[in-house]
Formats: structure tokens, C-alpha cells, sequence
């Protein structure tokens, strides 16, 4: 059983409190009907409860029942490509109840083994994994691969329809996340592309391309201020935030240099201390790996912007507070706040 949702008109009786602990505890309540109603293959009584159980949480995630890898069923509740609301639906999943034998649970759609066996309706029309196929290419020394899908249907559908479409098949073939850290410009085409292949060779280009990433690495770049004042900056790369799911609090950590040359970037003591102190950072972030990752910093003008991001139920913000009190060039600053579609360091991302 495959059943797609998204948002209920009504309530029915049970609907949850607001928030992730009221799902789990209505869930929790719910369970024996819900199994029955998957028993009976009951989908639109399924749907009925569901809907409105995970609007309760937001109202604009996305929910499924699909067949689980080890359980009969899996239950998965996603931002469906929003990177505001993908820490909601990690902070859900981990709450979850230990799988069983019938449920497990997911934050995003899954790779699906069988889905050359699917056929949906789309729009009127029946779409298949067996009928897709793509145009891939890989943009030069870029982590991505951008993608022209084509369907025998696509002619008869409208560009939403399509859109949708292939973002779902992209999903099966590998998995929502994967396609958020390797999957480029998407593009729904009319026409076959030239030297396409069938859909079912994507996840080997894509394990390819992903071979050359394997350990950490840094880009340097260089480029200007709004106001047009040379800048330098270091980022992680790939820079990914779906790498991270749960660090959606951004710690900037502003340190002013004394010592700059004639474009306002730090050299001699100030450089040296610079590095230092990221030194000492860098080690603290090591002890909370689970909790923060250092993305990038940039200098310009006098200042050099830290950014880190982090889980807000960790000590990040408390450990960058710390030390920044050991500063000597002027007036240290450290800015916490809620980010969690990483847009202070958009220009980063891979």
C-alpha cells in the first residue's frame, strides 16, 4: 500500500495537540484504529486521521505511507524540499517510538527498491519508472548533477504535474535527502535529451560523483562587500545544510582585527590571532560534533563573521560566548539566532 497526503478540511475526533509530543501521544492513543484501518487496506479512512494528526505539527509538511524497508509500513513525514521546516521533520522522526514489525518511521522518502513496479496517475495519465528517462550532466568540478527528465506523458501534462512528477521519481531512485545533496537543475522536458539514459542509471552517476567527496575539504574565494570592498572567505565543501538536519540555529561570531592591509583583509598579528582563535573553536566544536559544525568565515572591511551552525538544544552558543571574552582587537560580537534554511551563508551552499 502507497498512500499520499497532504492536509485535511476536517478534524475528526483524537486530532492531536499542537507540536511533535502531542503527535506521539496521540499516535500512541490511535494506534489500534489506525492498524485496523491498514489491515483492512482502509486508505481514505488512513487519510482521514493522518492529515489532520500532521498538520497539527505544521501545516505545510508533507506525509506518506509507503512500505518500510524493515517494517511492513513506513510512516513518513517531510518538508518535501522546504529547508525551513527540514529540522521539524528530523525533530519528529526522533521522537518516534522504537519500529516494530508495522511501522517504522522517516523524515524524508526513501529509495525504493521497487519502484519499477509503481505506476501513479498523473494528472489523468499513467506515469512509470520503466517509461522515464534522463539527461545528466555534471557541471565541471561542481558536487552536483543536473537532470532532464523526460516521460511519454510529459506532452500532456501541465509544468506543476510534471514538476511533481519527477521530483517524486527522483525521490524513489534515491532518496529524498540524496537528492537534495547531489541533484542540480531539474528539468521536466517535453522532448527526450539527447544521450539520455534510462532513470535507473541515475544512483550509479550519483555514487560516482559522490566517490570524489569523500573527505572534508575547504574552497578559499574572493569577491566583494555590498559596497564593493574586497573580501576573502573560507566555506566547507560541499556545503550542504541537509547534511546537517537538526543544526538550525546560526552562531555568528564577529571579531574586529587591528592589524589590515590597504583592501581591509588582516595580515601580520591580527592573522596569526585570527587563526588562533579558530584553532581554539575548531576544538570545541570537535568535542560537540554531534551538536555544531563550523561552515564558513569571511573577512572584509576590519571584521572577519564566523559562521556556525548548531543544534539550539547543545552548548554551541554558550562555548562561542566563551571565547570570544578572550579577544584583544576591539569588541568581539556573538549573534544567535533561529536559521534554519542556512540563508545568512546561502552564497556557500553547494
Amino acid at each position: 500500500m502507497r498512500l499520499f497526503g497532504r492536509k485535511a478540511e476536517n478534524t475528526p475526533a483524537g486530532e492531536p495537540d499542537n507540536g511533535i509530543a502531542g503527535f506521539w501521544t496521540w499516535w500512541q492513543e490511535t494506534r489500534p484504529r489506525l492498524d485496523s484501518m491498514v489491515a483492512a487496506g482502509d486508505t481514505d479512512g488512513l487519510s482521514e486521521w493522518l492529515a489532520p494528526a500532521v498538520s497539527a505539527v505544521h501545516p505545510d509538511l508533507v506525509w506518506e505511507v509507503a512500505p518500510g524497508r524493515n517494517a511492513a509500513h513506513a510512516l513518513v513525514v517531510t518538508a518535501a524540499g522546504d529547508a525551513e521546516l527540514r529540522s521539524l521533520a528530523h525533530r519528529w522522526a526522533r521522537a518516534a517510538p522504537p519500529a516494530d514489525l508495522l511501522w517504522e518511521f522517516h523524515p524524508s522518502r526513501q529509495v525504493n527498491p521497487r519502484a519499477l513496479e509503481l505506476t501513479l496517475d498523473v494528472g489523468g495519465h499513467s506515469f512509470g519508472l520503466d517509461g522515464l528517462v534522463l539527461g545528466l550532466r555534471v557541471p565541471r568540478s561542481t558536487p552536483r548533477v543536473d537532470v532532464a527528465a523526460y516521460h511519454p506523458i510529459f506532452g500532456e501534462l501541465g509544468a506543476d504535474d510534471r514538476m511533481e512528477a519527477t521530483l517524486l521519481a527522483l525521490d524513489w531512485l534515491l532518496g529524498e535527502d540524496d537528492v537534495a545533496r547531489w541533484v542540480g537543475e531539474i528539468t521536466p522536458a517535453t522532448f527526450e535529451p539527447i544521450d539520455s539514459v534510462a532513470a535507473t542509471h541515475l544512483p550509479a552517476v550519483v555514487a560516482d560523483l559522490a566517490s570524489g567527496y569523500g573527505e572534508e575539504q575547504w574552497a578559499l574565494l574572493e569577491g566583494q562587500t555590498a559596497g564593493g570592498a574586497p573580501l576573502i572567505a573560507t566555506a566547507r565543501y560541499p556545503l550542504r545544510p541537509v547534511d546537517y538536519p537538526l543544526f538550525d540555529q546560526h552562531i555568528a561570531i564577529t571579531l574586529p582585527y587591528s592589524h589590515r592591509d590597504e583592501n581591509g583583509l588582516p595580515v601580520g598579528d591580527s592573522l596569526t590571532a585570527l587563526r588562533d582563535f579558530e584553532e581554539r573553536l575548531a576544538t570545541r566544536l570537535l568535542k560537540l560534533r554531534d551538536d555544531a559544525v563550523l561552515a564558513a568565515h569571511l573577512s572584509a572591511e576590519g571584521h572577519r563573521i564566523i559562521h556556525v551552525y548548531a543544534d539550539p538544544t547543545g552548548d554551541a552558543a554558550v562555548h562561542a560566548k566563551e571565547l570570544v571574552v578572550s579577544w584583544e582587537e576591539g569588541e568581539p560580537r556573538v549573534d544567535v539566532v533561529a536559521d534554519p534554511a542556512w540563508t545568512a551563508v546561502v552564497p556557500f551552499v553547494s
